[in-house]
C-alpha cells in the first residue's frame, strides 16, 4: 500500500481494497519499522490515528466519501494540534501541548484525514538542512549521511521513505520546495494568503505559507482543495474561491509560455543541476510547450533582502517566548531579568539566536532605514520584476535547488553558505507567488528538483504543468532504495 500515491488510496478505500485501519496500521508499523534511522517525526499519535481510522471506515461503510476520508496525513511540527505537543523543532516548546487546532489541521480533519504524526523541522523553520532540530537532525533516506533540506526536511523525507502517504509543510523562504527536491517528492507553495496561517507557529509573518507535499502534483492538488479557502481568524488569509485543482490537473499545456530566466542559470551553476532542469523542459517542450528566455534582475538580490526582513520578522515573533506564560523556562531565576536572559539563552538554539540578533539589529534605531526599509524596496523590484515577466509568459521554471542533498555537517560551521542553499526560492516568498517543485532525476544517486512558479493565484496552472511531466516521465515514483 505504501507504494500507491494518495489520489490511488484515495480510489482503493472507495473501492474497498482495504479498510482505513488497515491503511493506518502499516504506515504505523512504517514509521516504527524505520524512523528510527530517519528521525523524522517528533510525535507518532498511534492512538488517535487508529480511532479516527474506525470512524473513517463506518463513514466510508455509510457512503460519506469525503475529499480525504480515511487518508492518513503527517503534519509538520509547526502546527498547533489540540492536547498533542507542538514543539516547533524547540527546546523552548518542547512541553508545549497546543489548547487549540490550526486551521489547516482542522479542516484537513474535517475532510476525513487521519493524523499520523508532527514531522520534525528545523527550529521554529529557520533552517535549510533540518539540522537545527532539538531533537537532533532528519537524515535523508536517499543517503542517511546526507541532509533533508529543510525546514520541512521531517515530511520530506517520511514522504519520500512512504512513512506517510502525505504531508503538510510551510514555506517561509524554500522550507517546502527545497526539502522536497532533495527528496524527490512534490512539493506547493501556494499563493501568500491562499491558506490560513491560523495556529502555524510564526517565524515571518509576511513570508510564511502553509502548503502540501505529495508523492506527485495530484496528490498536491487533493491535499491543497482540502486545506485552502478563506479564514476570518487569518486577516492575510484571502477571500478568493478555491480552484478545482484536480479536475483541470489535465489539461494540454500545447502552446504554453514558460519562461525561463538567465539568472536561474548563473555561470556557476553545478552543471548537472542545470542539465538536468534542460532536460525538464525539453520535456515540456515536447508536449507544445514554448520556452521563453528572459530576465528577473532583482532576483539576484533576494537572499540579502531576505536575511534582513525575515530576521527583522523573526525577532519580533519570537518576543513573546520569555519564560513567563508558557514554554521553557529557566530552573531557580534570581529575578526577572535573570527569567528573561536564561529561559531565551537556554531555551533557544545557535541558529535562532543568530537570526533574533540579526533581525533586532536591523530594526534598531539608526539602522531601520538602512537595512529594513531597504530590503523592504528590494522586495518591491523583485516583485516587480515578476509582474513584468508574467505579461510575456504563463510560468517560469527553473532549477528548485542549486545542489543535491549535501553531507550532515557540511555547512554547520558556515551560515551564508548555508543560506545560499535557498537562492532559487527566496524570491518566490518575497513577491508573495505559488511555486512547486518536482522530482526531476537523479544527479550520482541523489534526487534533483525543477521548481514551477506561477502568477497570484495559479496554483492550479503549476498544478497542471507538474502534472503532465509526471504522466510523461516516473521520477516521482522512484523510491529510495532500503524502503521500498
Amino acid at each position: 500500500m505504501h507504494t500507491k500515491t494518495l489520489t490511488e488510496l484515495k480510489a482503493g478505500l472507495q473501492a474497498k481494497d482495504f479498510s482505513a485501519r488497515e491503511l493506518t496500521e502499516h504506515f504505523l508499523a512504517r514509521i516504527e519499522h524505520h524512523d528510527g534511522t530517519l528521525n523524522s517525526f517528533v510525535t507518532v499519535t498511534a492512538d488517535q490515528a487508529l480511532a479516527q481510522a474506525d470512524a473513517a471506515d463506518q463513514a466510508i461503510a455509510a457512503g460519506d466519501h469525503r475529499l480525504l476520508t480515511g487518508l492518513p496525513i503527517a503534519h509538520k511540527d509547526i502546527f498547533c494540534t489540540e492536547g498533542v505537543r507542538t514543539s516547533c523543532g524547540s527546546r523552548m516548546l518542547d512541553n508545549f501541548i497546543a489548547p487549540y487546532t490550526a486551521t489547516v489541521v482542522e479542516k484537513m480533519a474535517d475532510q476525513g484525514a487521519i493524523m499520523l504524526g508532527k514531522t520534525n523541522m528545523d527550529e521554529f523553520a529557520m533552517g535549510s538542512s533540518n539540522e537545527t532540530s532539538f531533537y537532533g537532525p532528519v537524515r535523508n533516506p536517499w543517503d542517511t549521511e546526507r541532509v533533508p533540506g529543510g525546514s520541512s526536511g521531517g515530511a520530506a523525507a517520511s514522504l519520500a521513505a512512504r512513512l506517510t502517504p502525505g504531508a503538510t509543510g510551510t514555506d517561509t523562504g524554500g522550507s517546502i520546495r527545497q526539502p522536497a527536491a532533495l527528496n524527490g517528492v512534490t512539493g506547493l507553495k501556494p499563493t501568500y494568503g491562499r491558506v490560513s496561517r491560523w495556529g502555524m507557529i510564526a517565524f515571518a509573518s509576511s513570508l510564511d505559507q502553509a502548503g502540501p507535499l505529495g508523492l506527485s502534483a495530484a496528490d498536491c492538488a487533493l491535499m491543497l482543495t482540502a486545506m485552502a479557502g478563506h479564514d476570518s481568524k487569518d486577516s492575510t488569509c484571502v477571500d478568493e474561491p478555491v480552484g478545482d485543482y484536480l479536475g483541470g490537473i489535465n489539461q494540454d499545456i500545447a502552446g504554453l509560455r514558460i519562461g525561463v530566466p538567465e539568472e536561474f542559470f548563473p555561470e556557476n551553476l553545478d552543471g548537472a543541476i542545470a542539465d538536468n532542469a534542460r532536460d525538464a523542459l525539453r520535456e515540456l517542450e515536447k508536449q507544445g510547450a514554448k520556452l521563453i528566455k528572459l530576465s528577473l534582475p532583482s532576483v539576484t538580490l533576494s537572499v540579502p533582502a531576505y536575511y534582513v526582513i525575515a530576521p527583522a520578522e523573526a525577532s519580533s515573533n519570537l518576543a513573546r517566548f520569555d519564560g513567563v506564560r508558557f514554554g521553557y523556562r529557566c530552573d531557580d531565576p534570581v529575578d526577572l531579568e535573570d527569567l528573561y536572559k536564561r529561559s531565551r539563552s537556554e531555551g533557544f538554539g545557535a541558529e535562532v539566536k543568530r537570526r533574533i540578533l540579526v533581525g533586532t539589529y536591523a530594526l534598531s534605531a539608526g539602522y531601520y532605514d538602512a537595512y529594513y526599509k531597504r530590503a523592504q524596496q528590494v522586495r518591491r523590484l523583485i516583485r516587480d520584476d515578476f509582474a513584468r515577466a508574467f505579461k510575456d509568459v504563463d510560468v517560469i521554471i527553473g532549477p528548485t535547488s542549486p545542489e543535491t542533498a549535501f553531507k550532515l555537517g557540511a555547512k554547520a560551521d558556515d551560515p551564508v553558505n548555508m543560506y545560499m542553499a535557498d537562492v532559487f526560492t527566496i524570491a518566490v516568498n518575497l513577491a508573495g507567488l505559488p511555486a512547486l517543485s518536482m522530482p526531476s532525476g537523479l544527479i550520482n544517486g541523489l534526487p534533483a528538483g525543477v521548481q514551477v512558479i506561477g502568477n497570484y493565484f495559479q496554483e492550479g496552472r503549476i498544478l497542471n504543468v507538474a502534472h503532465r511531466y509526471q504522466m510523461a516521465t516516473d521520477w516521482h515514483q522512484t523510491i529510495p532504495g532500503g524502503f521500498a
